[in-house]
């Protein structure tokens, strides 16, 4: 662990904000820039949000989507976006049953990520897709929504889905399960680099999530985004107008060659 991060792990602890469920060395990273409230909320604000990221990341040369066909949402009609915080699960060696004889320490956490995160932020899970195992339930999403995430991310499964439901905190999953995790999987490594479906996600990448599936845009691309989406949406727009007036071909045309050219 560097200087740096030694220092900001000792002000969280001192903060109240550490559990010390895993490791200390297992946390890479707990301090990273985030853009301001207004940027956020100006993504919220468009229409067709993952849809029309999706293009732009495409026309940037960058794979950083999910579509919800691998990861679904629990509660339809959701649009989350915040900066990644993340935690990747391997799984336990040992047998579950023999855990609960040894009484082994539960290697799962979620609490330490909520945190030692910001409010605003999305947790991002990776067990690899595992269909069988619990990522997390209820509490642990009861805990997420008390510290002011806005969702999270799960490639793998959850569990207590009427009780997320419940709470109104936004979960996207590879699919769910009455599993329990505990003495099932470990946290090997909390705010570094995991992985998607089929891409990677690092901690403070943008992620944007709503029915149609998930983005992740690299934090230095976040402002050329949010301009090229705002630019997008408003041509969208005008064409759309045109398309319901009735509007000669010669009129639509330009927009179109325009829009994918």
């Amino acid at each position: 662990m560097s200087t740096q991060l030694e220092k900001e792990y000792q002000e969280y602890k001192e903060q109240g904000r550490i559990w010390g469920l895993i490791p200390q060395e297992r946390v890479k990273k707990i301090k990273f820039p985030r853009v301001s409230r207004n940027v956020i909320n100006q993504f919220l604000e468009l229409d067709d949000l993952t849809t029309t990221v999706s293009d732009i990341l495409d026309s940037m040369g960058i794979c950083g989507v999910v579509a919800a066909s691998h990861l679904r949402p629990i509660i339809p009609g959701k649009k989350i976006v915040g900066h990644a915080v993340t935690i990747r699960n391997i799984p336990e060696r040992k047998t579950p049953t023999q855990g609960y004889v040894d009484k082994d320490v539960i290697r799962m956490s979620t609490r330490d990520i909520y945190y030692l995160a910001e409010p605003g932020d999305v947790l991002v899970t990776d067990f690899g897709g595992n269909p069988d195992v619990s990522n997390m339930g209820g509490q642990s999403c009861t805990v997420a929504k008390s510290r002011g995430l806005a969702g999270s991310i799960v490639n793998g499964a959850v569990r207590d889905v009427s009780t997320i439901r419940s709470i109104d905190y936004p979960v996207w999953s590879f699919g769910h399960t009455p599993m329990t995790g505990k003495f099932r999987l470990e946290a090997i490594e909390m705010n570094g680099p995991v992985t998607l479906h089929n891409i990677v996600v690092d901690a403070g990448d943008l992620i944007i999530a709503d029915d149609s599936g998930i983005c992740v845009v690299p934090f230095d691309k976040i402002e050329i985004v949010l301009e090229t989406a705002k630019s997008i949406i408003a041509e969208e727009d005008k064409m759309r107008e045109l398309i319901v007036s009735n509007a000669p071909i010669d009129e639509l045309r330009p927009l179109f060659r325009k829009r994918y050219k």
